[in-house]
């Protein structure tokens, strides 16, 4: 017998099957890694694409704070009186209601990838029809369904055009413009109808905790928008019809019923609009709310609104009516001219789009690159 060990073979080959191990993890590294990811997921909403919104909109802000700051510069006097600057910042959202309720309708529609150049007329159509004295025998409530019976209806055709008819929505709603009008006129035989109505009328005239009641319907109509189109899946519909409708079409949309219903809400923020301005002139005739179709137009252009479609905000577009408003207030305590504000207008009109253009292809291709980087 050998007194030498026993020598093993199947230990080495076992050994050799064995997976290799991992390097053994820090838990400092592991602890660190978590922070950068949960403080990536903090700030996400602000340096990705989806916080584009929110600079944007801050950027409108400041905007707002450098025509305050213009307004108190080149009128020292009253903007040093805190009363009547409380009264002239009620002054400007009173003077953005009305606009800013027929905004929150073109949004929608811009969004989702069309444009309605009917909404002034819808709100004159609107406005002569719940004025009529047949209607106002009914009320308030029968002149307030009168109104948004009247929009829902003629948004609800201009989609049926857009959607079945195959008609381009320049024209279509363009038509409706014409139509719209015409039509007001022949209703009212082209006067002035006297709203008589005392609760109507009271919408314009009385206040809530010192704040009008026509800002109070601005807000609710704003955050009734807000939560359609960000909290909803018809909102998402809307982003995603608006930003390629055949995509849409294959995922299962239903891209013409939606298409009629985004007009459908054009159409009834137009019947709102029609009350408002009518409590606001205690009457309504066929040649009110002229270029008012412009005016949303181009709010909703300053708050981010892609006229392609597919990308827009409601907090956007009410702070570009907002923006508007102040300019008009800023020119009239100036005593400057309505042409100068026109011209001021289109420049603005003009330079955001331009910015958005350039700025939405650079900031998309910066973000591509920083991801790149980080990763």
């Amino acid at each position: 017998m050998s007194d030498s060990p026993p020598t093993s073979t199947a230990a080495p080959e076992r050994g050799a099957q064995l997976p290799a191990q991992s390097p053994p993890v820090d838990p400092a590294e592991t602890a660190l890694a978590g922070e950068k990811a949960a403080a990536g997921g903090r700030l996400s909403w602000w340096h990705g694409e989806g916080g584009e919104g929110a600079r944007r909109n801050l950027a409108l802000i400041g905007v707002l704070v450098v025509l305050i700051v213009i307004g108190a510069a080149t009128r020292s006097d009253l903007y040093s009186n805190p009363d009547w600057v409380w009264d002239n910042v009620l002054s400007i959202l009173k003077l953005a209601s009305v606009v800013g309720v027929v905004t929150v309708g073109m949004t929608f529609v811009i969004i989702g990838g069309g444009i309605d150049l009917s909404v002034g007329a819808i709100v004159a159509l609107a406005g002569v029809w719940c004025t009529t004295l047949a209607t106002q025998s009914y009320g308030a409530g029968g002149m307030i369904f009168s109104a948004l019976t009247v929009g829902v209806c003629v948004g609800l055709v201009n989609g049926l055009l857009i959607s079945y008819g195959r008609l381009v929505p320049f024209i279509a709603t363009l038509a409706m413009l014409v139509a719209a009008r015409g039509l007001a006129a022949e209703i009212s035989d082209k006067q002035t109808q006297v709203s008589d109505n005392n609760f109507i009328n009271g919408l314009a005239s009385n206040n809530l905790l010192g704040i009008p009641l026509l800002v109070y319907i601005l807000a609710a109509v704003v955050a009734a928008g807000w939560v359609l189109l960000n909290r909803t899946t018809f909102g998402r519909r809307t982003v995603a019809v608006g930003g390629n409708p055949e995509a849409a079409r294959l995922a299962g949309i239903d891209v013409k019923r939606h298409t009629v219903l985004l007009y459908a809400i054009s159409g009834l923020c137009c019947g709102i609009a029609a009350i408002m301005l009518t409590a606001q002139a205690n009457s309504a005739q066929a040649a009110m709310a002229n270029l008012y179709e412009l005016d949303a137009i181009a709010a909703a252009i300053i708050g981010g609104t892609l006229l392609s479609g597919g990308r827009g905000t409601i907090i956007g577009s009410l702070l570009g009516v907002i923006i508007f408003a102040t300019i008009t207030n800023l020119f009239a305590i100036n005593g400057l001219t309505t042409e100068a504000q026109n011209m001021v207008k289109g420049g603005i009109i003009v330079a955001a789009v331009l910015v958005q253009q350039v700025q939405f292809r650079s900031l998309t291709q910066f973000l591509g690159r920083n991801r790149l980087t980080t990763t």
